[in-house]
């Protein structure tokens, strides 16, 4: 897709990755609705990115914020072409001590909300003459990690939502793309997760990082991208040995515990 002059709405805009993925979008020429629950942060968002931007302050897990943000597409002359899903949070911990509402918000943050979104903006999407969709999950959609159960379960679902609704629009104008990143800089991660990531050894991207790869996705539409040559093969491996992962990933439980521990 040529990306000057389209028009794409962004959720999670004010986060580390949404924030610079706002910043290579307006810079490819596109013309951004910044959606978010921080209305002094987009409005900031949008005056350091100068241009026509528009900003949509909606709690995506109520009716009432994806309404909110469905009107305002809806009032665009010239519609919408783009759906980036990048809205999420996380949560490291044992799964024994996450609560019931703990595992509700991330399913409802990470796979509900992105699902419910798109099914309001898809009749608006069908109008463009080529609409994308893109959903931003995870390596952890992949490859279950130990720490992450919940996480790893709503970036999974995002997977699989993914896939299964490209497959049903593969008549049709409107492409379904996945875009998995890595371990990523942000607020996002606690100092418990740095620890972890500085004690295996992960590679950690910056959020540019990110978004110069979302930006490649869309130009060349690519169904699938991950982020992070061994995080790819482990995903690969994953799928076609899961054996392999179960062994390998057994021997970073015992620093995994670790770290979990009070």
């Amino acid at each position: 897709m040529d990306l000057n002059g389209k028009t794409a709405v962004l959720t999670g805009a004010a986060g580390g990755i949404g924030s610079a993925m706002a910043e290579a979008l307006a810079g490819a020429g596109v013309r951004l609705v910044l959606v978010g629950r921080n209305a002094q942060a987009l409005q900031a968002l949008a005056g350091r990115l100068g241009g026509q931007h528009l900003t949509v302050t909606a709690d995506l897990a109520s009716d009432e914020g994806r309404q909110r943000v469905q009107r305002c597409c809806a009032a665009l002359p010239d519609g919408i072409d783009i759906l980036i899903n990048n809205a999420g949070i996380s949560a490291f911990g044992s799964f024994d001590a996450q609560t019931p509402a703990l595992l509700t918000e991330l399913l409802t943050t990470n796979l509900l909300a992105p699902m419910l979104l798109t099914g309001q903006l898809l009749a608006l999407l069908r109008q463009a003459p080529r609409g994308l969709i893109v959903n931003v999950g995870s390596a952890f959609g992949a490859i279950g990690y130990p720490g992450f159960v919940g996480y790893s379960a709503s970036k999974f679902g995002l997977r699989g939502f993914s896939e299964a609704l490209r497959r049903e629009l593969a008549d049709s104008s409107v492409g379904v793309l996945h875009l998995a990143p890595r371990a990523t800089a942000t607020a996002i991660n606690d100092a418990r997760v740095n620890a972890l990531n500085a004690a295996l050894g992960n590679r950690i991207d910056s959020p540019a990082v990110v978004a110069d790869a979302l930006v490649r996705q869309l130009r060349s539409e690519r169904p699938r991208a991950g982020i992070g040559r061994p995080e790819r093969l482990f995903a690969f491996l994953n799928g076609l040995l899961p054996g392999l992962l179960d062994r390998a990933l057994a021997r970073q439980l015992p620093v995994i515990r670790r770290i979990l521990a009070p």
